[in-house]
């Protein structure tokens, strides 16, 4: 082994947190978030150590620099604010601190009683070698402080001086960088826009806001269901593919193989001859419509989505202009797409490989280009998992350049591993595997790992109990409690959720078989027409639970999820609180559809910031009954019969000036 470059660098830095993949990626924040780092610095044996936190925007090329505090065993912690959109490095220096040694070692010797004369020499000599790194008036009041330490015939004086705390902060400032030891990274934070925590989104067909039968929806009756989505309080509309649908090998409706005359098509078969990506199916409108129905949702605080899916029909532009973009068989056609046994001849996919795959990602690049122009900045993106990670990771920070308000679903149902590189490279949020998690275990065991682990520097869950493709079993037969607890669920154990409508709010249930999760009269194929004020709909309880998240910043994040327990094993029970602490949630959910579940939920009191003596409320958002408890252990009763749920704003009880007690 070689010497290194400067063998009188001692201080280690190690196990730095937060730090993804030996900081191969970058750590997640939201604007206005302060980001908490944390390190092991320490050195060979008994002399202090300092250390200092360094971060500066990706715009700058100047460090800010923080003073970093020890929190016992050689853990250092400090942090820094991230105050706008793009990304930001981070990195800890350490380094020797002589003059803090010096000092505790002089505090040691006056105590024993021994004489410290030469002591108070040595110390004079490191505040003036500091004073000549300083400059200007620091360095005349070192070399003060330093004559003060000489003094032989005024001991007090000299002892006030070495511990003037003036003094020790003004030698922190220059210490001999020669000898700091930087860590051997910059880690970047990318920092996001709020939307990209907290979110509702609405999820519709374009083609099936009409209620009459018989016509194909437009844009503009998107804009007349505008109304209705914002009274249930959603403010993203993701829309499904809105281009034009190949008419070649269409599917018909319940995915047969066979359209009938005048079948629309599944719309994510995409492209024909009146265009592909960046077109629009000529039913719903133009493409100034398009942009009037943008703006008119941005008047409503409602930010348009698109979904990009990355296929096409056999009579996509492309086919014909770029046929070096998809696979070919040993018969010279087209490889269409297959999960065998199930073939879709409907839908070619693109070849990755492609000799002319630098073409192939300029152009998909330049898809998510024409859509931003449009004023869209939100993208659902269809099984990004079936495309290479590189070729995500260079689009999006190619696209965030030049929008880096931009945000990005990955809608990838899929392995573990795969989610979560995607959402490392760049993706700002994620589908999960809620839809798949139903019992008490399966829902803490899942979210404490999403919330509680390190995948919560990176991932940010996007909870939705049902899609246009996924009809759980828990809703096909649960029926109207199962939709109630599933978007609680999703509406408070996460910051993020989405529901697919108004398939959901009216209760569709049917499924195209049994085991299956397609539905019967699947939108995905057909037009629907839905009876928005059909009196069964739950949209009225749906707007209830978005008010109450609105009105609680502590549904607005999940960084301190904590599930209590319940002596019941249908009845979960978990915990939020605001980022600064100020608002605590309490939410109760009955898991059971079909029967009523009393039980004892025993809470973390130090979480609610609540003494064991204390009464406190707890205001239900959904039903507006106010219950008095104390203490820990507390009884609830929730009937699936009616709102199986509570959603509770736990209320603490303070002392007014007018001597009177009331709760907030």
């Amino acid at each position: 082994m070689q010497k290194p470059a400067d063998g009188r660098k001692r201080v280690v830095i190690e196990s730095v947190e937060p730090e993804i993949d030996v900081g191969r990626y970058p750590i997640k924040r939201i604007v206005g978030d302060s980001v908490e780092v944390e390190v092991d610095v320490f050195a060979d044996g008994h002399d202090h150590v300092a250390a200092r936190l360094l971060f500066r925007s990706e715009e700058t090329s100047t460090w800010t620099i923080v003073s970093m505090r020890p929190v016992g065993n050689d853990r250092w912690r400090g942090e820094f604010p991230v105050t706008k959109v793009g990304e930001y490095l981070y990195t800890i220096a350490g380094w020797i601190d002589h003059f803090d040694t010096w000092r505790s070692d002089l505090e040691k010797r006056i105590a024993a009683g021994q004489d410290i004369g030469v002591d108070l020499l040595n110390g004079a000599q490191l505040v003036e070698q500091a004073a000549v790194r300083a400059g200007g008036d620091d360095a005349n009041a070192l070399r003060r402080w330093a004559a003060l330490l000489r003094t032989t015939d005024d001991l007090a004086a000299a002892q006030a001086a070495a511990f003037d705390p003036a003094l020790a902060a003004t030698m922190a400032l220059y210490f001999d960088p020669a000898l700091e030891t930087r860590y051997e990274r910059e880690l970047r934070v990318t920092v996001d826009r709020e939307k990209a925590r907290y979110s509702a989104w609405y999820e519709m067909f374009p083609r099936s806001t009409v209620a009459e039968p018989g016509r194909h929806g437009t844009f503009k009756d998107c804009e007349a269901r505008l109304d209705y989505i914002e009274r249930l309080g959603f403010d993203v509309l993701y829309l499904p593919p809105i281009h034009p649908i190949g008419s070649s090998f269409r599917k018909g409706k319940n995915n047969s193989t066979t359209a009938e005359p005048g079948e629309p098509g599944s719309t994510w078969a995409i492209g024909s001859k009146e265009g592909g990506h960046t077109a629009i199916h000529s039913e719903l409108g133009t493409l100034d419509d398009f942009r009037h129905l943008v703006a008119a949702a941005a008047g409503k605080g409602i930010e348009l989505a698109l979904d990009i899916a990355f296929q096409c029909s056999p009579d996509h532009p492309w086919v014909t202009e770029h046929p070096e973009w998809f696979r070919h068989r040993a018969d010279g056609t087209i490889q269409y797409a297959e999960n065998p046994p199930k073939k879709y001849q409907d839908i070619y996919p693109l070849d990755f490989e492609s000799s002319d795959w630098q073409g192939l990602w300029d152009g998909l690049r330049d898809v998510f280009l024409f859509w931003m122009e449009q004023g869209v900045r939100i993208f659902r993106v269809d099984n990004p998992h079936t495309k290479p990670f590189s070729f995500w990771e260079w689009a999006i920070a190619e696209l965030k350049r030049d929008y880096p308000d931009a945000l990005f679903l990955a809608e990838a149902f899929t392995r573990p591993r795969v989610m979560q590189r995607l959402a490392k490279l760049g993706f700002s949020q994620s589908y999960t595997y809620f839809t798949w998690r139903n019992t008490k275990q399966e829902l803490t065991e899942y979210f404490t790992e999403l919330t509680q682990t390190r995948i919560r520097e990176y991932m940010r869950p996007n909870l939705w109990p049902n899609t246009p493709d996924i009809l759980h079993e828990t809703l096909q037969i649960g029926g109207r409690p199962a939709f109630l607890s599933r978007i609680v669920l999703a509406a408070t154990l996460g910051p993020n959720y989405g529901i697919y409508g108004p398939a959901f709010e009216l209760g569709e249930n049917q499924p195209l078989r049994p085991g299956s999760e397609e539905y019967l009269n699947s939108e995905k194929y057909e037009i629907r027409h839905w009876d928005l004020d059909a009196p069964h709909s739950i949209a009225g309880i749906i707007a209830t639970i978005n008010r109450a998240r609105h009105e609680n910043p502590a549904l607005h994040a999940s960084h301190d999820l904590f599930f209590h327990p319940t002596d019941n094993p249908w009845l979960v029970a978990y915990s939020k609180s605001s980022l600064d602490g100020s608002n605590f949630v309490l939410t109760v959910v009955n898991l059971d559809s079909f029967h009523t579940q009393p039980g004892w939920v025993t809470l973390d009191l130090d979480r609610l910031k609540l003494r064991s003596d204390e009464s406190f409320q707890v205001f239900d958002q959904l039903t507006g009954m106010r219950y008095l408890w104390q203490g820990a252990r507390n009884f609830v009763e929730l009937s699936p019969d009616k709102i199986p749920a509570h959603i509770f704003h736990v209320l603490r009880k303070v002392r007014s000036e007018r001597d009177f007690d009331y709760y907030q």
